[in-house]
Protein backbone atom coordinates (compact mmCIF):
# COMPACT_ATOMS: atom_id res chain seq x y z
CA UNK A 1 0.00 0.00 0.00
CA UNK A 2 3.26 2.69 0.64
CA UNK A 3 4.44 1.87 -2.56
CA UNK A 4 1.28 2.36 -4.61
CA UNK A 5 0.65 6.05 -2.29
CA UNK A 6 4.43 7.02 -3.04
CA UNK A 7 3.42 6.41 -6.98
CA UNK A 8 -0.35 8.55 -6.37
CA UNK A 9 2.15 11.22 -4.84
CA UNK A 10 4.40 11.14 -7.72
CA UNK A 11 1.73 11.44 -10.25
CA UNK A 12 0.21 14.42 -8.10
CA UNK A 13 3.60 16.26 -8.19
CA UNK A 14 3.24 16.56 -11.97
CA UNK A 15 -0.75 16.90 -12.54
CA UNK A 16 -1.49 20.36 -13.15
CA UNK A 17 -3.70 22.29 -10.27
CA UNK A 18 -6.22 23.53 -12.90
CA UNK A 19 -7.07 20.35 -14.41
CA UNK A 20 -8.14 19.66 -17.73
CA UNK A 21 -9.34 23.44 -20.67
CA UNK A 22 -12.63 24.41 -19.65
CA UNK A 23 -14.41 22.98 -23.04
CA UNK A 24 -13.59 19.49 -21.77
CA UNK A 25 -14.88 19.69 -18.66
CA UNK A 26 -17.95 21.04 -19.64
CA UNK A 27 -18.24 18.47 -22.66
CA UNK A 28 -20.84 15.88 -23.30
CA UNK A 29 -18.23 12.27 -22.93
CA UNK A 30 -20.79 10.32 -25.22
CA UNK A 31 -21.24 13.67 -27.65
CA UNK A 32 -20.92 12.75 -31.33
CA UNK A 33 -19.35 15.86 -32.55
CA UNK A 34 -16.78 16.08 -30.35
CA UNK A 35 -15.79 12.79 -28.85
CA UNK A 36 -16.08 13.84 -24.99
CA UNK A 37 -12.91 16.19 -26.15
CA UNK A 38 -15.60 19.58 -25.96
CA UNK A 39 -14.02 20.76 -29.13
CA UNK A 40 -15.33 20.76 -32.75
CA UNK A 41 -13.74 21.85 -36.05
CA UNK A 42 -15.40 23.99 -38.81
CA UNK A 43 -14.08 24.85 -41.87
CA UNK A 44 -12.41 28.03 -42.24
CA UNK A 45 -14.05 29.49 -45.67
CA UNK A 46 -14.04 32.71 -47.77
CA UNK A 47 -16.62 35.73 -46.56
CA UNK A 48 -19.14 34.82 -49.63
CA UNK A 49 -18.84 30.76 -48.42
CA UNK A 50 -21.45 29.58 -45.89
CA UNK A 51 -19.59 27.65 -43.04
CA UNK A 52 -20.10 23.50 -42.31
CA UNK A 53 -18.69 21.38 -40.15
CA UNK A 54 -15.69 19.17 -41.55
CA UNK A 55 -15.35 15.52 -40.51
CA UNK A 56 -12.43 14.27 -38.78
CA UNK A 57 -10.88 11.85 -40.10
CA UNK A 58 -7.20 9.76 -39.29
CA UNK A 59 -6.39 13.09 -37.03
CA UNK A 60 -5.70 15.11 -39.95
CA UNK A 61 -9.14 17.72 -38.92
CA UNK A 62 -10.18 17.65 -42.74
CA UNK A 63 -11.98 15.22 -44.90
CA UNK A 64 -10.07 13.99 -47.52
CA UNK A 65 -11.75 15.91 -50.24
CA UNK A 66 -11.52 19.39 -48.69
CA UNK A 67 -7.99 20.79 -47.91
CA UNK A 68 -8.96 24.08 -45.93
CA UNK A 69 -7.78 25.19 -42.77
CA UNK A 70 -10.22 24.69 -40.20
CA UNK A 71 -11.09 26.17 -36.44
CA UNK A 72 -11.19 24.57 -33.59
CA UNK A 73 -14.39 25.39 -31.30
CA UNK A 74 -16.26 24.77 -28.62
CA UNK A 75 -18.51 22.03 -29.03
CA UNK A 76 -21.96 22.67 -28.91
CA UNK A 77 -22.53 20.03 -26.06
CA UNK A 78 -20.70 22.10 -23.67
CA UNK A 79 -23.19 24.43 -23.30
CA UNK A 80 -26.19 21.89 -22.26
CA UNK A 81 -27.03 21.15 -19.16
CA UNK A 82 -23.97 22.41 -17.97
CA UNK A 83 -24.70 22.64 -14.25
CA UNK A 84 -26.11 19.24 -13.82
CA UNK A 85 -22.15 17.88 -15.55
CA UNK A 86 -20.30 19.87 -13.99
CA UNK A 87 -21.86 18.95 -10.21
CA UNK A 88 -21.72 15.03 -11.47
CA UNK A 89 -17.93 15.44 -12.47
CA UNK A 90 -17.55 17.40 -9.06
CA UNK A 91 -19.35 13.64 -7.36
CA UNK A 92 -21.56 16.54 -5.43
CA UNK A 93 -24.68 14.23 -4.09
CA UNK A 94 -28.02 14.60 -5.46
CA UNK A 95 -29.45 15.81 -2.18
CA UNK A 96 -27.22 18.45 -1.60
CA UNK A 97 -27.07 19.77 -5.39
CA UNK A 98 -29.36 22.74 -4.55
CA UNK A 99 -27.29 23.62 -1.56
CA UNK A 100 -26.70 27.39 -1.85
CA UNK A 101 -25.60 30.37 0.59
CA UNK A 102 -29.18 32.22 0.11
CA UNK A 103 -30.89 29.04 1.29
CA UNK A 104 -28.32 28.23 4.19
CA UNK A 105 -32.09 28.83 7.17
CA UNK A 106 -29.85 30.64 9.91
CA UNK A 107 -33.00 31.79 12.02
CA UNK A 108 -33.91 29.85 14.96
CA UNK A 109 -36.49 32.15 16.45
CA UNK A 110 -38.69 30.99 13.66
CA UNK A 111 -39.12 27.79 15.68
CA UNK A 112 -40.53 29.23 18.96
CA UNK A 113 -38.27 28.07 21.78
CA UNK A 114 -38.13 29.11 24.91
CA UNK A 115 -34.57 30.23 25.31
CA UNK A 116 -34.71 33.49 22.84
CA UNK A 117 -30.99 34.48 24.23
CA UNK A 118 -29.39 31.06 23.42
CA UNK A 119 -31.32 31.08 20.06
CA UNK A 120 -30.10 34.49 19.21
CA UNK A 121 -26.41 33.22 19.46
CA UNK A 122 -26.93 30.12 17.54
CA UNK A 123 -28.04 32.77 14.72
CA UNK A 124 -25.00 34.56 15.15
CA UNK A 125 -22.83 31.46 14.83
CA UNK A 126 -24.49 30.25 12.13
CA UNK A 127 -24.72 33.47 10.17
CA UNK A 128 -21.00 33.79 10.94
CA UNK A 129 -20.38 30.66 9.38
CA UNK A 130 -22.16 31.51 6.70
CA UNK A 131 -20.23 34.66 5.67
CA UNK A 132 -17.24 33.34 6.10
CA UNK A 133 -17.64 30.11 3.95
CA UNK A 134 -18.98 33.01 1.23
CA UNK A 135 -16.70 35.10 1.40
CA UNK A 136 -13.75 32.69 1.00
CA UNK A 137 -15.65 31.20 -2.38
CA UNK A 138 -16.49 34.78 -3.63
CA UNK A 139 -12.66 35.46 -3.63
CA UNK A 140 -11.06 32.37 -4.58
CA UNK A 141 -8.39 32.35 -5.82
CA UNK A 142 -7.38 36.22 -4.78
CA UNK A 143 -7.79 35.16 -1.12
CA UNK A 144 -5.24 33.95 1.17
CA UNK A 145 -5.47 29.61 -0.55
CA UNK A 146 -6.23 28.56 2.92
CA UNK A 147 -8.60 26.04 3.40
CA UNK A 148 -12.30 25.70 5.66
CA UNK A 149 -12.21 23.45 8.73
CA UNK A 150 -16.21 23.19 9.54
CA UNK A 151 -16.53 22.28 12.84
CA UNK A 152 -20.03 21.56 14.81
CA UNK A 153 -22.52 18.89 15.92
CA UNK A 154 -24.89 17.04 13.52
CA UNK A 155 -27.38 18.71 11.50
CA UNK A 156 -26.23 22.87 11.86
CA UNK A 157 -25.56 23.07 8.22
CA UNK A 158 -21.74 22.50 7.73
CA UNK A 159 -22.09 20.11 4.38
CA UNK A 160 -24.81 22.78 3.13
CA UNK A 161 -21.78 25.64 3.45
CA UNK A 162 -19.03 23.29 2.12
CA UNK A 163 -21.32 22.23 -0.83
CA UNK A 164 -22.29 25.80 -1.21
CA UNK A 165 -18.88 26.65 -2.03
CA UNK A 166 -17.62 23.81 -4.24
CA UNK A 167 -20.82 24.03 -6.35
CA UNK A 168 -19.90 28.11 -6.36
CA UNK A 169 -16.53 27.35 -7.38
CA UNK A 170 -17.50 24.52 -10.26
CA UNK A 171 -19.83 26.22 -11.50
CA UNK A 172 -17.09 29.14 -12.13
CA UNK A 173 -14.50 26.60 -14.36
CA UNK A 174 -12.69 25.53 -10.96
CA UNK A 175 -11.88 21.83 -10.59
CA UNK A 176 -13.62 20.80 -7.44
CA UNK A 177 -14.19 17.54 -5.64
CA UNK A 178 -16.73 16.15 -3.21
CA UNK A 179 -15.99 12.82 -1.25
CA UNK A 180 -17.53 11.34 2.16
CA UNK A 181 -14.91 10.56 4.70
CA UNK A 182 -16.24 6.79 4.90
CA UNK A 183 -17.04 6.16 1.28
CA UNK A 184 -13.27 7.26 0.09
CA UNK A 185 -12.05 5.13 2.53
CA UNK A 186 -14.09 1.84 1.70
CA UNK A 187 -13.55 3.28 -2.26
CA UNK A 188 -9.51 2.65 -1.61
CA UNK A 189 -10.23 -0.54 0.11
CA UNK A 190 -12.14 -2.06 -2.38
CA UNK A 191 -9.42 -0.83 -4.73
CA UNK A 192 -7.01 -3.70 -2.85
CA UNK A 193 -9.75 -6.89 -4.44
CA UNK A 194 -8.32 -8.55 -6.73
CA UNK A 195 -11.22 -8.44 -8.46
CA UNK A 196 -11.78 -5.30 -8.80
CA UNK A 197 -11.70 -2.39 -11.90
CA UNK A 198 -10.18 0.13 -10.21
CA UNK A 199 -6.63 0.77 -8.56
CA UNK A 200 -5.53 2.49 -5.05
CA UNK A 201 -4.08 4.82 -7.47
CA UNK A 202 -6.95 5.65 -10.03
CA UNK A 203 -8.87 6.34 -6.50
CA UNK A 204 -6.11 8.77 -4.99
CA UNK A 205 -5.30 10.56 -8.08
CA UNK A 206 -8.64 12.78 -8.66
CA UNK A 207 -8.43 13.29 -4.90
CA UNK A 208 -5.08 14.54 -4.51
CA UNK A 209 -4.75 16.84 -7.98
CA UNK A 210 -8.62 18.00 -7.57
CA UNK A 211 -7.71 22.00 -7.05
CA UNK A 212 -10.47 22.59 -4.63
CA UNK A 213 -11.72 18.82 -2.45
CA UNK A 214 -14.16 18.87 0.23
CA UNK A 215 -13.82 15.59 2.62
CA UNK A 216 -16.92 15.31 4.56
CA UNK A 217 -18.04 14.52 7.69
CA UNK A 218 -14.19 13.72 8.26
CA UNK A 219 -13.26 11.25 11.54
CA UNK A 220 -16.69 9.69 11.00
CA UNK A 221 -14.80 6.14 10.48
CA UNK A 222 -12.76 4.25 13.07
CA UNK A 223 -9.09 5.66 13.32
CA UNK A 224 -6.86 2.75 12.24
CA UNK A 225 -3.18 2.78 11.43
CA UNK A 226 -4.04 2.72 7.76
CA UNK A 227 -7.12 5.54 7.80
CA UNK A 228 -5.24 7.98 9.76
CA UNK A 229 -2.26 7.37 7.81
CA UNK A 230 -4.02 7.20 4.37
CA UNK A 231 -5.79 10.78 5.17
CA UNK A 232 -2.74 12.10 6.15
CA UNK A 233 -1.19 11.00 3.21
CA UNK A 234 -3.97 13.15 1.17
CA UNK A 235 -3.77 16.27 3.76
CA UNK A 236 0.04 16.39 3.19
CA UNK A 237 -0.13 16.13 -0.35
CA UNK A 238 -2.33 18.42 -0.75
CA UNK A 239 -0.81 20.90 1.22
CA UNK A 240 2.14 20.64 -0.03
CA UNK A 241 1.20 21.28 -3.56
CA UNK A 242 -1.09 24.49 -2.24
CA UNK A 243 -4.28 22.90 -3.31
CA UNK A 244 -7.61 23.98 -1.14
CA UNK A 245 -9.40 21.31 1.29
CA UNK A 246 -12.51 22.17 3.01
CA UNK A 247 -13.43 19.53 5.65
CA UNK A 248 -16.33 18.91 7.80
CA UNK A 249 -16.69 17.18 11.19
CA UNK A 250 -18.62 16.52 13.98
CA UNK A 251 -15.66 16.15 16.74
CA UNK A 252 -14.75 19.62 18.40
CA UNK A 253 -11.37 20.08 19.96
CA UNK A 254 -13.47 20.73 23.10
CA UNK A 255 -16.33 18.36 23.33
CA UNK A 256 -17.69 21.03 26.51
CA UNK A 257 -18.36 23.66 24.43
CA UNK A 258 -20.87 22.35 22.19
CA UNK A 259 -24.33 23.85 22.60
CA UNK A 260 -26.93 22.67 24.98
CA UNK A 261 -30.18 21.21 24.33
CA UNK A 262 -33.02 22.74 23.17
CA UNK A 263 -35.96 22.84 25.32
CA UNK A 264 -39.63 23.96 23.81
CA UNK A 265 -42.33 25.29 25.79
CA UNK A 266 -43.91 22.00 26.67
CA UNK A 267 -40.71 21.37 28.61
CA UNK A 268 -39.73 18.56 26.19
CA UNK A 269 -36.09 18.35 24.62
CA UNK A 270 -35.23 18.48 21.52
CA UNK A 271 -32.43 19.31 18.45
CA UNK A 272 -30.11 18.07 21.81
CA UNK A 273 -26.20 18.02 20.18
CA UNK A 274 -25.26 14.29 19.19
CA UNK A 275 -21.62 14.73 20.34
CA UNK A 276 -19.08 12.28 21.95
CA UNK A 277 -16.60 13.00 24.74
CA UNK A 278 -13.94 12.21 22.14
CA UNK A 279 -11.78 14.95 20.37
CA UNK A 280 -11.06 15.84 16.75
CA UNK A 281 -7.42 14.82 17.84
CA UNK A 282 -8.54 12.02 19.41
CA UNK A 283 -10.31 10.30 16.19
CA UNK A 284 -7.43 11.36 13.92
CA UNK A 285 -4.44 11.89 15.79
CA UNK A 286 -2.26 14.96 16.88
CA UNK A 287 -0.28 15.34 14.20
CA UNK A 288 -3.35 15.86 11.60
CA UNK A 289 -5.01 17.98 14.00
CA UNK A 290 -1.63 19.77 13.92
CA UNK A 291 -1.65 20.01 9.91
CA UNK A 292 -5.68 21.18 9.53
CA UNK A 293 -4.36 24.06 12.20
CA UNK A 294 -1.44 25.34 9.47
CA UNK A 295 -3.68 24.34 6.20
CA UNK A 296 -7.24 25.34 7.17
CA UNK A 297 -9.17 28.15 8.86
CA UNK A 298 -11.47 26.63 11.71
CA UNK A 299 -15.35 27.79 12.07
CA UNK A 300 -16.51 26.60 14.91
CA UNK A 301 -20.54 26.39 14.49
CA UNK A 302 -22.06 26.59 18.10
CA UNK A 303 -26.01 25.11 17.58
CA UNK A 304 -28.00 21.85 18.38
CA UNK A 305 -29.11 19.56 15.53
CA UNK A 306 -31.59 22.06 13.51
CA UNK A 307 -33.07 18.75 11.73
CA UNK A 308 -34.15 17.37 14.79
CA UNK A 309 -35.38 20.64 16.37
CA UNK A 310 -37.50 20.81 13.31
CA UNK A 311 -38.45 17.30 13.24
CA UNK A 312 -39.86 17.44 17.16
CA UNK A 313 -41.61 21.26 16.13
CA UNK A 314 -43.17 19.26 13.66
CA UNK A 315 -44.27 16.19 15.84
CA UNK A 316 -45.70 19.62 18.53
CA UNK A 317 -47.83 21.01 15.88
CA UNK A 318 -49.45 18.08 14.79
Amino acid sequence: MRASIHRAASCALLAPCSGRAYAVDMADANCKLCGGSGWKTVERVAADEEARRVAVKNGSGAAAAHSRLVWAVPCDCADGDRATRVMERARIPLRYQDCDFENFDTDWPSLQYDNMPEAKAWNRSLEQARLVVATFAREYPAGDQAGILLMGPCGVGKTHLAVAALRHLVLRGHIGLFYDYRELLKEIQGSYNTASQSTELGVLEPVLTAEVLVLDDTGASTPSPWALETLGHILNTRYNQHRVTLLTTNYLDDPAQMAAPVRRRSGAAAGAASMTEETLADRLGTRIRSRLYEMCRTIEIVAPDFRQAKFAAGRARS
